[in-house]
C-alpha cells in the first residue's frame, strides 16, 4: 500500500537530513585521518565524491528527475562543509600594532626565538633599585595584556627598571614551528633572554603560565643561578603528576555571573569552530594542516576565551571586571598554548630538583583564584627557598586589575620582598599550614 504524499515527503526529508549529517561526519572523519590536508580540501574532495557515487546509487533505475533527487543532501553538505575549508582570516601572520606609551624592540635569542621586548626605566625621583626585573606574563603564547602594562609602569614609578617580554608566538613576537612550543623552550628562553640582557642576575616575576616557566626555571640550575629573586604569582601545575591534580579552588570568582563577552569571535566561523575545536579534543594536532599556525592567531579574538575572563575575578565583582585588552593588542595563539601545556603534563616531576633550589623566592596566591589550591600548595612544599606566602585578600586570579587599590597592594606586597623588608601581609600560608589551608578553601 502507497503511504499518503505527505508522509513519503516527510520520510524523504528525514532520509535527506541523516544524508547531510552523515556526509558531513564523513567529512570530520576524513578530515581528522587526513591531519585536515590542504586546508581540509582532501577530506572534501573525498566525501563529496563518496556522496555522488552513493547518489548515483540511490538514483538507479529511477525516471530522470527522480535520479536528482538523492544529489539534493550531497549538495547541501558539500556547501556546509565547503566553509571548513575556506580562509576567512589572513593565511599569513599580522601583527599588532605598537602599543601608544612604550616602545616595542625585537630581540633575536640564543635560542632562536626573536622577541617583542618592553622596557619601563625607573621614574625620574625615584630611588633607583639596581637590579632588573624581568615579567613573565600568563596565557601562555599571548600578548601582555594592557592592564599587565599599567601595572609594570607602576612598579617602574617605584624606582625599578622593568623589563618584559612577549613569548614566541604571542604578541608581536615571531612565531615557531609549532613542535618547537615547550616548557624547556620557554625556559632556555628566559635563560636566554638573561644573557642578552646582560645586567647580571634579575628579579623575575612570573605570573599564571609565566609563573609556571619560573617555577621550572628554578628547577633548573644552569638557570636558577642567574636569577636573584624569584615572585611566582597564581602558578598553575608545574609538571605532569601536579598537572593529575584536581581539588579546591579560591572563593566564587564570577564565572558564570555576567554575560557572555560580546563581540567577533572565531568559534562562530565553522572553519575556525572545527579546527579549534577538534584541537581542544585532541583529534587534530596542534600543527594541524587544517589551518596554518598564522592564520588560527590571526582568526582567535578575546571573546573566544568565552568565561576565562570572569574566572579571574571575585564574584563581588562581577558587575564591575574591567576591559583587560583592546581588540588592536589582544593576540593568543590558542593551538601554541595547548600544545605547552600538554608538553607540561607530559614531563615528569620536578619535585626533587625544585627541592634543591637556593633562589630566594616569594608565592602568591589570590583569594578567588581560579586555579587548583594543590597547583599552588605543591610549590609551596617542594621549594625550601620560598621565603614568605602572600594570600592576597579581595582579588582573583588576576591581581593586579585596576580596580580598587588592588594594584597598589600587589606592589607593595612584592616591593617589600625585593627589597627585603617586612610584609604589609602576614606569611600565610606556610608549609605547616597547607593541611589547615586546603580543607579551609573546600
Amino acid at each position: 500500500m502507497l503511504l499518503p504524499v505527505p508522509l513519503r515527503l516527510i520520510g524523504r526529508l528525514i532520509l535527506a537530513v541523516l544524508a547531510v549529517v552523515g556526509l558531513a561526519g564523513l567529512f570530520l572523519a576524513l578530515t581528522v585521518l587526513t591531519n585536515g590536508a590542504r586546508g581540509g580540501l582532501a577530506a572534501w574532495l573525498t566525501a563529496f565524491g563518496a556522496g555522488v557515487v552513493a547518489a548515483l546509487w540511490r538514483g538507479r533505475g529511477r525516471t530522470w528527475p527522480g535520479r536528482l533527487w538523492p544529489f539534493a543532501p550531497v549538495i547541501v553538505a558539500a556547501v556546509l562543509t565547503a566553509s571548513v575549508c575556506v580562509p576567512t582570516a589572513p593565511t599569513t601572520r599580522q601583527y599588532p600594532p605598537d602599543l601608544p606609551f612604550v616602545a616595542t624592540r625585537h630581540w633575536s635569542l640564543s635560542t632562536g626565538s626573536r622577541v617583542a621586548v618592553y622596557r619601563y626605566p625607573p621614574a625620574a625621583g625615584a630611588l633607583r633599585h639596581p637590579t632588573p626585573l624581568v615579567y613573565l606574563h600568563g596565557g601562555p603564547v599571548r600578548s601582555i595584556s594592557v592592564l599587565d602594562h599599567r601595572f609594570l609602569r607602576l612598579l617602574a614609578g617605584q624606582g625599578y627598571d622593568v623589563y618584559a617580554y612577549e613569548q614566541p608566538g604571542g604578541g608581536r613576537s615571531d612565531l615557531l614551528p609549532m613542535e618547537q612550543y615547550t616548557i624547556s623552550r620557554s625556559v632556555r628562553d628566559l635563560a636566554a633572554f638573561i644573557d642578552r640582557l646582560n645586567r647580571g642576575p634579575v628579579d623575575v616575576l612570573g605570573f599564571s603560565a609565566g609563573a609556571v616557566v619560573l617555577t621550572r626555571a628554578l628547577a633548573t640550575p644552569d638557570v636558577a643561578v642567574h636569577v636573584h629573586r624569584a615572585i611566582i604569582a597564581e602558578p598553575g601545575p608545574m609538571d605532569g603528576p601536579t598537572a593529575l591534580i584536581s581539588g579546591q579552588q579560591g572563593r566564587p570568582s564570577a564565572r558564570g555571573l555576567v554575560p557572555a563577552p560580546t563581540g567577533p569571535r572565531a568559534t562562530r566561523v565553522p572553519r575556525y569552530a572545527v579546527a579549534l575545536g577538534l584541537i581542544q579534543l585532541g583529534l587534530l594536532p596542534p600543527d594541524t594542516s587544517l589551518i596554518t599556525q598564522a592564520e588560527g592567531v590571526n582568526a582567535f579574538k578575546a571573546a573566544d576565551l568565552g568565561s576565562d575572563t570572569a574566572s579571574a575575578y571575585c564574584a563581588r565583582d562581577a558587575g564591575r571586571i574591567p576591559a583587560e585588552d583592546t581588540a588592536e593588542n589582544f593576540s593568543f595563539s590558542a593551538a601554541a598554548s595547548l600544545r605547552i601545556m600538554r608538553t607540561i603534563k607530559d614531563s615528569p616531576s620536578i619535585a626533587s630538583e625544585l627541592k634543591r633550589s637556593r633562589t630566594p623566592a616569594m608565592l602568591m596566591i589570590a583569594e578567588c583564584s581560579s586555579q587548583v589550591r594543590q597547583w599552588e600548595t605543591t610549590i609551596l612544599g617542594a621549594d625550601p627557598a620560598i621565603e614568605r606566602t602572600q594570600y592576597m585578600p579581595g582579588v582573583g586570579h588576576h591581581m593586579w586589575n585596576g580596580l580598587d587599590d588592588n594594584n597598589e597592594r600587589a606592589a607593595a606586597v612584592i616591593t617589600a620582598f625585593l627589597q627585603s623588608e617586612p610584609s604589609p601581609l602576614r606569611n600565610y600560608p606556610t608549609r605547616a599550614d597547607i593541611p589547615a589551608f586546603l580543607r579551609g578553601h573546600r
